[in-house]
């Protein structure tokens, strides 16, 4: 298998299942971190039940391990209604949750002048009204 190093946004934008939103918003992204094993669930009750008394290891414990990687698993939240969805990814090595601009951020904003010429609404960049000056002076 190919494995990586991942980086991911910190946001996202992405679509909210949540009641309020049911539209795009943008997500918070944090990595999914599996928490600590309860005493009370069912399956570690049974278990232990099986386990205690005369008669060793009841159930298999699982020893041939093949896989290097584990599959990375991000936690979406929404920063509306703070629904928060599982995404998965496929398998890395490690992943990082990097702060990355959009493409439209990273490009200077075209100021635009408007004005009304016989009565109809005329929009022209300032970048090109001074590349024109430079012809006329």
């Amino acid at each position: 298998g190919y494995s990586t190093m991942v980086n991911v946004p910190k946001t996202r934008n992405t679509f909210c299942k949540g009641k309020q939103c049911r539209k795009h918003t943008l997500h918070k992204v944090t990595q999914y971190k599996i928490g600590k094993a309860s005493l009370f669930a069912q399956g570690k009750r049974r278990y232990d039940r099986k386990q205690s008394g005369f008669g060793g290891q009841t159930k298999p414990i699982f020893h041939k391990k093949a896989k290097t990687t584990k599959k990375i698993t991000l936690r979406l939240e929404c920063t509306v209604c703070k629904y928060k969805m599982q995404f998965k990814l496929s398998d890395a090595s490690t992943s990082n949750l990097v702060v990355t601009r959009s493409r439209r951020a990273l490009r200077p904003p075209i100021n635009f002048l408007s004005s009304s010429v016989y009565g109809v609404k005329v929009c022209v960049p300032i970048c090109f009204l001074l590349w024109t000056a430079n012809f006329t002076s």
